[in-house]
């Protein structure tokens, strides 16, 4: 028999896979890019403007003004309480005679210069020629602050106690202030004041005196011999210590009229 020829049991060669075209022409997906996000720093800030807003027009009352912001305002500082100084001076007259246009003072008389003449109204309104007052008799000026207050009313009473006693040596006592005439004619009548009392609303008496000082009126006393000359000054004094320094100045130093 003729010999068999050999079969290949080799499978054929395979044709490598292609890629179709169209899968390889496919675009990409275009992916979107997300914007960046904003600081946070910012929304906060917006945030917060916004709620403020919100508070605000909470806040507006019907005429629009925001109350709130009203309450905010810082306060004015509150002057500190005054008290009254050593010679019983009262606020009441300090917070009265506060004046930014004070005249200028004349300059004062000294010891042994006369009284000069000036004219004031008395507790009636009537007028007073001050240099009249001591050509017959000596004179006491005790010179207050202002009438009805604590301090003058305790160094007018003073004279008044002792008044009985400058009489005896032939010397009148005066009260001057810078209140009105009504003022000090109620204060008269309501203390039994037995001396007269001059208004001296400009200060003219006050300041020749030198117990004026910024529109107000030093507590004081001067004393004048008969014939007008100052014989004596106190400035300031307590109201306690007037009446009896100037009762005690007049014993020692001026004679009893027979």
């Amino acid at each position: 028999m003729a010999p068999r020829k050999a079969t290949t049991d080799s499978a054929p060669a395979m044709e490598p896979t292609r890629r179709s075209s169209r899968i390889a022409e496919k675009p990409k997906p275009i992916v979107e890019k997300k914007p960046a996000a904003k600081p946070r720093a910012k929304a906060a800030a917006g945030a917060s403007k916004k709620r403020e807003a919100e508070e605000n027009a909470e806040n507006d009352d019907e005429d629009g003004v925001n109350t709130k912001r009203q309450n905010k305002k810082a306060k004015p500082d509150t002057p500190p309480k005054e008290e009254p100084s050593e010679n019983g001076e009262e606020q009441d007259e300090l917070a009265d005679d506060k004046d930014d246009d004070v005249p200028e003072a004349p300059k004062p008389i000294g010891l042994g210069d006369s009284l000069p003449s000036i004219t004031l109204k008395n507790e009636k309104d009537e007028d007073v020629d001050v240099a009249q007052l001591a050509t017959e008799k000596g004179v006491v000026f005790f010179l207050i602050p202002k009438a009805d207050t604590p301090g003058c009313t305790q160094q007018a009473c003073g004279f008044r106690d002792i008044y009985k006693d400058f009489e005896e040596f032939n010397v009148d006592v005066y009260c001057v202030s810078a209140d009105t005439p009504s003022a000090i004619s109620k204060w008269q009548s309501k203390k039994s004041l037995p001396y007269s009392l001059l208004s001296d609303r400009e200060r003219k008496l006050i300041s020749i005196l030198g117990a004026a000082e910024n529109n107000k009126t030093k507590r004081s006393h001067f004393i004048f011999e008969k014939g007008g000359k100052l014989v004596d000054r106190k400035i300031p004094v307590k109201p306690v210590d007037s009446p009896k320094l100037a009762l005690e100045f007049i014993k020692q130093n001026i004679k009893k009229e027979a």
